[in-house]
């Protein structure tokens, strides 16, 4: 994968991070058709913010984000968006989630990994990670 630097009008920037978020209690509920609209919506609200995806996994408990933003944008406002809009469109369109935690869906926390130049490896992880929604992947065998 090319990581290209990105030039907005004042800057040129080439940020970086892998981003990890999960639902509450790692609930196995991103399955069929939620994890497909878990995925649109994320896709969607990171292109509204001007922040490019390059890979993007969703399990059935946990998301990958592999993400170029502005420097204008903080990290933690990235997650703190996708996670609120995501989570009010999902429970909105699936009235289920709403029953399996009224509280909301996504855990407060997120796993946060600013990425220098080893983005092949970032890009080899999440495409492992990847597999059909509702089934668990299989052992990845370590070398």
């Amino acid at each position: 994968m090319k990581v290209n630097v990105r030039n907005d009008r004042h800057t040129t920037s080439m940020l970086t991070d892998h981003i990890v978020i999960t639902p509450k209690f790692r609930g196995l509920v991103l399955v069929d058709k939620v994890a497909k609209e878990c995925e649109r919506q994320i896709r969607w609200i990171c292109k509204t913010m001007d922040v490019d995806i390059l890979e993007m996994a969703v399990a059935s408990d946990h998301v990958h984000l592999f993400i170029q933003y502005p420097p204008r944008l903080a990290p933690s406002r990235i997650v703190e968006v996708i996670k609120a809009q995501s989570a009010r469109e999902l429970r909105k369109k699936f009235p289920h989630l709403k029953n399996w935690n009224r509280k909301g869906l996504w855990a407060p926390g997120c796993y946060h990994g600013s990425v220098g130049q080893g983005f092949d490896v970032v890009e080899k992880y999440i495409a492992v990670q990847r597999y059909d929604h509702g089934s668990r992947p299989s052992v990845v065998q370590k070398k």
